[in-house]
């Protein structure tokens, strides 16, 4: 198993607690919790080793477009740049129910 961790800079606050998908066969789950620190820390877990890269520009894609303050775990089970995306996003929207918070 492989641990990766990231960081990105944020602008705005989560302001609820999210929890989407399983750890399955093609799929992955991901945990967000809202922070005030001023950046995202993202720790991915998963079994499929080598693709350091291709996780960073997927993440990269992601947090260029919704700057989050959150911590965020993603325990993955061999998902697709396309399934880690849609997962990124169900969970943001999930977050969103309570709202943003700008600082």
């Amino acid at each position: 198993m492989e641990k990766l961790n990231f960081r990105f800079p944020a602008t705005q606050i989560l302001e609820s607690n999210a929890h989407v998908g399983v750890v399955g066969s093609g799929d992955l789950e991901i945990l967000m919790e809202p922070s005030d620190q001023g950046y995202a820390d993202v720790t991915v877990r998963t079994g499929t080793t080598g693709f350091n890269q291709i996780w960073e520009k997927v993440l990269e894609r992601f947090f260029s477009h919704h700057a989050i303050s959150a911590n965020i775990k993603i325990n993955d089970f061999g998902a697709t740049p396309g399934v880690v995306s849609l997962r990124l996003s169900q969970a943001l929207e999930v977050g969103r129910n309570a709202g943003y918070i700008k600082k």
